[in-house]
């Protein structure tokens, strides 16, 4: 897929495409579900185009209604290509290049690429990892930049974030406040299935989980240990290398409050990573639908 595509030119060819992506069986009405070929399709210059009227509740919609980019001034193109950017980017697009590449203001670039990013967060994996027996690492890194003074060196000032990697699989990854045991152990134990083996470094916080699923290796990171056998966290440790190189070498500044949206983003990429760049696209245009913002991301 290029940038010069019909999809990318005009709303019409956009409209067109979104269309045969969510709709390739006829219409659906997005009030109340019925997919029906035969939903009046509204025409003339009394009606904008793609407008429909279900033939089930009589209420009027199109393509756009119900999805992010519903009740935009934004031309539909726009939007569209933003998302093909955004999907196809390997460390993600800054809304700042957004903004220039479409003559946009920043904010309105911004506000985008934070709906887009709304869509892909609700493509996390919802079934546990590990199941069968799969091996699944788990590991924390921290982010942010170093306050000057006491405890520069440190890292209670630095943002938090814990990720599980299944290897061959799939990535979760999630804000969080405190790397300890009352915060990290409920997560693993809701994402990761019990016939798993799971894979941490010596941190404390990861105590006890041997009990509770198939098994669990440490590696020894404090002893210049970094892979032993089969035992290593190197899968996820690449997952956040890249993360790293997007939040400093595109993004540059990201706030706490909207940590969470931008790695839903790297998570999204990381598990379209064996499709084209094409198929990651139409499968977050497939997911764009009865989604808004959410304040907070933080456990």
């Amino acid at each position: 897929m290029k940038f010069n595509e019909p999809q990318f030119q005009n709303e019409d060819n956009a409209r067109k495409y979104l269309e045969a992506q969510r709709w390739p069986d006829g219409p659906v009405c997005p009030h109340c579900g019925i997919e029906d070929k035969a939903h009046y399709k509204l025409e003339g210059k009394a009606h904008r185009k793609g407008l429909y009227k279900c033939r089930a509740c009589r209420k009027q919609f199109t393509v756009t209604t119900g999805t992010v980019f519903e009740r935009s001034h934004i031309p539909l193109h726009y939007w569209v290509l933003t998302a093909y950017r955004m999907t196809s980017s390997k460390k993600g697009v800054s809304a700042l290049q957004i903004s220039r590449e479409l003559e946009i203001r920043y904010a309105t670039a911004w506000f985008m690429c934070h709906r887009i990013r709304e869509a892909m967060r609700a493509l996390t994996p919802t079934e546990k990892a590990g199941k069968n027996g799969g091996v699944v690492e788990v590991d924390e890194t921290f982010w942010g930049n170093k306050k000057a003074g006491k405890g520069r060196d440190g890292y209670e000032h630095k943002m938090k974030i814990m990720s599980l990697v299944e290897r061959g699989g799939n990535v979760r990854s999630q804000h969080v406040r405190y790397v300890d045991g009352k915060t990290l152990k409920p997560i693993i134990r809701k994402n990761v299935d019990a016939s798993a083996h799971l894979m941490t470094d010596e941190h404390g916080a990861y105590t006890g989980l041997d009990k509770e699923f198939a098994s669990h290796d440490t590696i020894r990171h404090s002893r210049k240990e970094y892979v032993r056998g089969n035992v290593y966290t190197n899968t996820a440790e690449g997952y956040f290398s890249l993360l790293k190189r997007g939040l400093n070498g595109t993004f540059h500044h990201v706030s706490e409050q909207h940590l969470f949206r931008y790695i839903s983003e790297f998570d999204f990429r990381y598990n379209g990573r064996h499709v084209t760049d094409g198929e990651r696209f139409n499968k977050l245009l497939m997911s764009v639908g009865d989604k808004r913002l959410l304040l907070y991301g933080v456990n």
